[in-house]
């Protein structure tokens, strides 16, 4: 069974799992891309050969990278070039550390109501990236959510210390933090480079479009360089380039989880596989982040017309060429119904969908079933 990529989920079971709070999705990158950067010929005996790295320094999770490159000093190339991307992109969309010399989203919120801060262009584009689509789609991927977002993550971090005494935050405190996540006050001077947050109370959290906007940017410098076949894996969300060179195989294989399942390490604990090339793969789960207040668990997608978890899916996986616009499809598809999830993925040319229901059911957009293994896909061959 040779699957490129498995998805694998790390839950927080207990305090011996402290450390781990923090991963959210990790991709295991199988045969000789479990550890380390290793090499291995293609099956036609060509002249690009598998290499694979990893890395776990920016946006507190695992990202690993394989591509097929001539030899392993060009391999090196691409990688360092990759990491050292996604180290300054963290440093940019990073809502809790201050660096030196760095403005960032942090700073941003610390000035809100203040004064304007200039910020790079990456961060400029990403912001108007969210509001675009926002304004496109509508709001339930809201990247001023901050001041909501805060009250939630911090009785999280509270209740996953002291699991006997967790509680939910109070919906008056989370309703008062609601008055103050207009994205209409999030504004942005192009011609100065700078952003400004109109009401002292609001935030921003980009944790929503960040690792998968990222995820677009590297993968499209790494095109530009002459990157000809390769994948990124960060956390979960998960970017192909061109299909793998090995001499067979059509199409990359992305495993989704089961939400179900505690790790999915092999076939029989995959909800299904669906094979891509130049395209990306990104899933919101109820699995992910989470804390348990009397026996209900709680997680971390924040419907912003409740102020509280979604409850519409155990998981939505978005499958479109983007994977900053999969990343922010998948949240905005999480937060609604079903008929209005479908009907917005539907409107939309080019994006594909996997839902799995509470009941464990699964639906699927009708272009989705003709790259799933379970439908007939494989990656030997283009259907």
């Amino acid at each position: 069974m040779d699957y490129s990529l498995l998805v694998m989920f790390i839950r927080n079971e207990g305090d011996h799992m402290h450390k781990w709070r923090k991963i959210i999705t990790v991709l295991v990158l199988v045969s000789l891309l479990l550890t380390g950067c290793q090499s291995g010929q293609n099956n036609n005996d060509s002249k690009f050969h598998k290499y694979s790295g990893s890395f776990y320094d920016s946006f507190n999770t695992l990202t690993q990278f394989v591509a097929y490159t001539e030899d392993e000093e060009e391999f090196q190339m691409f990688y360092k070039k990759a990491h050292e991307r996604f180290l300054e992109l963290h440093k940019f969309y990073d809502i809790y550390n201050d660096y030196d010399g760095v403005n960032n989203i942090k700073t941003i919120n610390d000035h809100a109501g203040i004064k304007p801060i200039e910020v790079d262009d990456d961060i400029i584009d990403l912001i108007l990236f969210s509001k675009k689509w926002a304004e496109q789609i509508g709001e339930d991927t809201n990247i001023a959510m901050g001041a909501v977002l805060q009250i939630w993550h911090d009785y999280r971090e509270a209740g996953l210390d002291d699991p006997m005494n967790a509680k939910l935050p109070p919906m008056d405190e989370l309703k008062e933090a609601a008055e103050h996540i207009d994205l209409d006050k999030v504004i942005v001077d192009t011609v100065n480079s700078t952003v400004y947050l109109a009401d002292e109370r609001m935030s921003l959290n980009v944790g929503a479009v960040a690792k998968g906007y990222a995820v677009e940017v590297v993968a499209n410098e790494l095109i530009a360089d002459g990157l000809l076949s390769g994948m990124i894996s960060a956390g979960g969300n998960v970017r192909a380039i061109h299909k793998p060179f090995d001499g067979i195989r059509q199409r990359w294989g992305v495993g989704l989880q089961n939400p179900d399942k505690f790790i999915a390490n092999d076939g029989e604990n995959l909800l299904d596989t669906i094979f891509i090339n130049d395209a990306s793969v990104v899933s919101s789960g109820d699995y992910q982040r989470y804390f348990v207040v009397d026996g209900e668990i709680y997680h971390h997608l924040i419907d912003p017309k409740t102020l509280m978890p979604g409850q519409y899916y155990r998981a939505v996986t978005i499958l479109t060429e983007d994977s900053g616009v999969a990343d922010f499809l998948s949240t905005a598809a999480f937060l609604v119904p079903f008929e209005q999830s479908l009907r917005l993925v539907e409107s939309l040319e080019g994006v594909e969908a996997v839902w799995v229901m509470p009941d464990g059911t699964v639906e699927t957009t009708d272009g989705m079933k003709k790259v799933m293994k379970s439908h007939g896909a494989t990656g030997a061959k283009s259907e």
